[in-house]
């Protein structure tokens, strides 16, 4: 008989006995690998949490005890014992519940997330919230290694020591960033230094010794230290936590002793536990990186499905930047923990000593590349678009005022599905345009893109260029890269009655959609921008003579973006003109496939067309 349909609530999982939790932890792993074969998500840091997940519900009085997670793609498990197991199916689909903790969602979720490195800051001021409100509660903050490679986490630790308030930081180390130490000795040395005999024992030897003036200060000192010669936690001792680890996360039995006996220990905590990322699903334990964040796939073989073979424009880009690099030694590529992702792992794999990965660290990435580029060479930054705006003040202060080459290739840009609407790259557009000496363009498919790329290697300028994830527009692929003038468009269609001003991936459906309203005698003519900064005024100026009817189409708020650009431009030039501006109006983008996402926005070639239609003949 199955014990996972048995629990509504944390409240029910306490009702167990212990004996039973390893059988419940692997049916939370089957359920979550099945769910995640049929609708995607992030399935190997959600395995490898399953018993942290479940001993801290096990243990604390949630939700009034609160749990915080960091970046959050691991609390599958969470949202299962959380009573959300009927909705768990629909994750990540339209409609369906996140694949991140969201505020809204549940009382459970108390913080929402979908950024790295924000836990600690979070937890730190909901205990800070607790005490000045006198409530009797704890607050635990789940962070993984990599996200202790952000310097917003270390902010928050040194600021945590400094405050001391009561505060539980679970390290969740999955062997991908910091190194293990697991065995005999560590087990020993955690077992025997978290009960509360020894932690009592400890206190009165210290508070002891600091009564004998600079001797015993200095006594204490050396205590301390020769304490941190056993242990891996120097680091966290030095900024004022307790330190406690490394423990086996994924024992259940173990994790519930070691949350017990740590659970009240006043001031800030660090248990450092070890898990194996993609327990339980030997594929994911094999492949780790792939089963990061996953499409559907089949179980048996962990083999993708619903992919295919067409040129995607991660793809494009990863293929030119090797291809240019070849020819200019001074091409250097970072990464912020993404080099799969943002399909650096072909540039790494081909130019070692020319790639750098930062780790979780995009403002350092920034700078860094500012620093590169000072000296001669010319650094590509790739980033997903939603992580770029983490460093908005490197890009407008380390490289744009000092105007130096550093090319950003924002990923992601635009809809990115199922993620939502923390991974949603709809602002760029609007956060970049303003900023000085920046170039930035939109490649409208991905032959586009390798071009542009070239451009931007090229143009001893700041530079961004901002593409969608997923497949491209089945587009012939030139040979060569080869560079384009700086802020020219172009005419892809002519026509007197509208002119259609299309930027980004959305040039190929506005061309689609200007056909179609021909087919209703609507004659529209359609230009693909390439460039958001510098615009090419005269093609709008030569499109304005055509008709005084605009139309402009992006993927990215309307807000700030490439129709304010060209708004502010036809009313300071004080022409007499319309404009029908197509893109994201002031709202956050819930989940949902992308496709269905463009057509509720109005953004896929029929509801662009039907809009227009709409609007001239009003």
């Amino acid at each position: 008989m199955k014990i996972l349909p048995s629990i509504r609530t944390p409240q029910d999982l306490r009702l167990i006995k212990k004996e039973l939790l390893p059988a419940l932890c692997e049916e939370l792993r089957q359920e979550i690998i099945q769910v995640a074969s049929k609708n995607g998500g992030h399935l190997g840091s959600s395995l490898g949490a399953v018993e942290i997940i479940t001993a801290l519900h096990y243990v604390f009085n949630t939700p009034q005890d609160q749990i915080v997670f960091d970046t959050g793609h691991q609390s599958y498990a969470h949202k299962l014992l959380t009573g959300r197991q009927k909705e768990f199916s629909k994750i990540r689909t339209q409609g369906g519940i996140s694949g991140f903790p969201k505020r809204h969602e549940s009382p459970y979720d108390t913080f929402g997330v979908g950024h790295a490195s924000t836990a600690i800051s979070a937890a730190l001021g909901m205990a800070i919230a607790r005490d000045q409100q006198k409530k009797d509660s704890k607050v635990i903050a789940v962070v993984g290694d990599g996200c202790m490679t952000g310097g917003m986490a270390y902010e928050a630790l040194q600021n945590a020591g400094l405050l001391r308030t009561d505060l539980l930081v679970i390290l969740n180390d999955n062997q991908m960033f910091i190194s293990q130490r697991v065995g005999a000795l560590g087990k020993a040395l955690t077992k025997l230094l978290t009960t509360k005999y020894v932690q009592l024992a400890e206190e009165k030897a210290t508070n002891f010794l600091k009564r004998f003036d600079e001797v015993g200060n200095n006594a204490a000192k050396l205590a301390k230290r020769a304490r941190s010669i056993l242990f891996p936690g120097t680091l966290f001792e030095e900024m004022g936590f307790r330190y406690f680890g490394p423990v086996n996360g994924n024992d259940i039995e173990a994790m519930i002793d070691v949350l017990e006996n740590v659970k009240n220990v006043k001031g800030p905590v660090i248990l450092h536990v070890v898990t194996k990322k993609g327990k339980g699903y030997k594929p994911a334990e094999e492949s780790p990186t792939k089963f990061h964040g996953v499409g559907i796939f089949d179980i048996e073989t962990g083999d993708s499905l619903g992919k295919s073979d067409r040129m995607t424009f991660t793809k494009a880009f990863s293929q030119t930047l090797v291809k240019l690099a070849a020819k200019d030694e001074k091409i250097n590529a970072i990464t912020a923990a993404m080099p799969e992702g943002t399909g650096l792992d072909a540039f790494r794999d081909a130019y070692p000593t020319r790639y750098f990965d930062v780790g979780i660290a995009e403002e350092h990435a920034a700078t860094f590349a500012a620093g590169l580029a000072a000296n001669g060479l010319k650094p590509v930054v790739a980033l997903y678009s939603t992580f770029a705006q983490r460093c908005f003040d490197q890009i407008l202060h380390d490289v744009a005022l000092q105007n130096l080459p550093v090319v950003f290739a924002l990923d992601r840009a635009g809809i990115v599905g199922e993620d939502g609407p923390t991974h949603h790259g709809v602002f760029d557009l609007s956060f970049l345009r303003e900023i000085p000496h920046l170039t930035v363009a939109a490649p409208a498919d991905e032959n586009e893109l390798q071009h542009i790329l070239k451009t931007a290697c090229d143009a001893n300028t700041p530079f961004v260029l901002r593409y969608p994830r997923g497949a491209g527009f089945n587009v012939p692929m030139d040979a060569k890269p080869k560079s384009l003038p700086v802020g020219k468009g172009i005419w892809l269609k002519k026509g007197n009655d509208v002119t259609i001003l299309a930027i980004g991936n959305r040039v190929h459906p506005a061309l689609k959609a200007a056909e179609s309203l021909e087919e209703q005698g609507i004659k529209a003519g359609v230009i693909n921008m390439r460039f958001i900064k510098p615009l090419d005024l005269a093609l709008v100026d030569e499109a304005l003579k055509n008709s005084p009817r605009f139309v402009t189409v992006e993927d990215n708020i309307l807000a700030g973006g490439f129709g304010s650009a060209i708004a502010e431009y036809l009313a300071d030039k004080q022409a007499p003109f319309k404009l029908l501006r197509l893109g994201y109006g002031d709202e956050f983008i819930e989940h949902g496939k992308t496709a269905q996402l463009y057509a509720d926005f109005d953004l896929d070639a029929t509801h662009i067309a039907q809009k227009i239609l709409n609007w001239i003949q009003k």
